[in-house]
């Protein structure tokens, strides 16, 4: 039986609470915040025995084999290595940590003390991206994918819930180097992460201010970004973060021979294939084809409702039930280090190019290469590390 405890009681520990909930062999012993408050109401909702707003008592009183880390990202590393010379597991709710060289030496030191990490990129583990993994290890594609591109919508309509960020400046997003894409990209840059090089030859950023926003009069605020890729093989990638564009989130990934469309939205998995018709037919069968497509995920997504594997939070519950069977048989954790610390260093590359050093709306990327695994800007400032166990806005 894991024994099992969360730090940073906001809003994504609910989540991972209900997650864990659904699967056997574990127990939530514990959780702590900064705020004690806060750590209450969830341990009062939840029935977990262990409140506290100290790791260091909550490690030495419930010696929790694994700890869910979900406060903000800026005391990421801090916990995250207390939480390893205390000798626990731990699941890093995304982005990983701020910089690439935090991402790195914390597996590094995970790694000489035989423990595992993982990171929250659990839209990695959805249904239909499990089925894009297993299409694309059987040769679906027909080699190595040659493009990939990642779409990523964020709504920020709902001024009750990111109003707070939006209206203070001093919001612990908008201290982050990357802001409010620092906070979100993750997600989408992990989906190219998984079928990219190590290194990359190329990497473009531009971002800019959506007309929303303008009107809004949050100056200092980014939030529409491009991003174009190429390794060193010469695959090339895509990746778009959008406000004004809604609920679309997809990857696309094209091979030599077939391409797929995962949409996290619909659930869906589109496979297109590539075939040469005769006369009319080219207007016709591949309409057809992909309209059987579609009545195949329906097919499939009611089926998966019916016998109760399609929920909200599936992909959550599936990455960490893989990161506690990667911890109790002592195999590889569900994603790859090198996809964590790539995904890292691409973020930290983008920062880079469109804050170049400074918030402005006025910034543009770079056409420099992207060489010897993303030799870091040296000149980007470091951000001040928040209250440790606080529980963030949307943690």
């Amino acid at each position: 039986m894991l024994r099992v405890a969360i730090v940073g009681c906001g809003k994504v520990a609910d989540q991972h609470v209900e997650a864990i909930h659904r699967i056997s062999d574990c127990q939530i012993v514990s959780v702590a915040d900064r705020e004690l408050l806060m750590a209450k109401q969830l341990a009062e909702r939840f029935n977990v025995p262990g409140c506290f707003s100290d790791l260091n008592e909550m490690l030495r009183g419930c010696k929790p084999d694994v700890v869910h880390i979900t406060t903000p990202p800026q005391s990421h590393f801090s916990l995250a290595r207390q939480c390893l010379e205390f000798g626990s597991h731990v699941y890093l709710e995304k982005p990983f940590a701020v910089r690439a060289d935090e991402t790195e030496e914390l597996i590094r030191f995970a790694d000489s003390r035989g423990l595992r990490m993982t990171a929250g990129h659990n839209y990695q583990f959805t249904l239909e991206m499990l089925e894009m993994r297993r299409l694309a290890k059987q040769g679906f594609l027909g080699g190595k994918p040659l493009h990939l591109e990642s779409y990523w919508s964020y709504d920020l309509r709902d001024l009750s819930y990111v109003g707070p960020v939006l209206g203070n400046r001093e919001h612990w997003v908008r201290q982050l180097p990357g802001q409010l894409f620092h906070n979100i990209i993750s997600h989408g840059i992990a989906k190219l992460a998984e079928f990219l090089d190590d290194e990359l030859s190329e990497l473009v950023a531009i971002a800019h201010q959506s007309t929303y926003l303008s009107q809004l009069g949050v100056g200092d605020v980014l939030d529409e970004l491009r991003v174009v890729l190429r390794d060193a093989s010469g695959t090339t990638a895509f990746f778009c973060f959008s406000t004004g564009i809604k609920t679309t989130n997809q990857l696309r990934i094209y091979g030599p021979a077939n391409s797929m469309i995962a949409d996290i939205i619909s659930g869906s998995l589109t496979r297109k294939k590539s075939q040469a018709y005769k006369s009319y037919l080219a207007y016709v069968i591949p309409s057809f084809n992909e309209a059987c497509e579609h009545l195949r995920n329906a097919r499939l997504n009611l089926s998966d409702f019916i016998r109760r594997r399609l929920y909200q939070d599936f992909g959550m519950k599936e990455l960490i039930e893989r990161f506690y069977k990667s911890i109790v048989e002592q195999g590889s954790p569900p994603i790859p280090y090198r996809e964590i610390i790539l995904t890292a260093r691409i973020m930290d590359e983008i920062f880079a190019q469109i804050y170049s050093g400074k918030k402005s709306l006025s910034c543009r990327g770079t056409t420099r290469p992207v060489v010897n695994n993303f030799a870091l800007a040296s000149d980007r400032p470091k951000t001040a590390e928040p209250d440790a166990l606080r529980s963030g806005a949307d943690r």
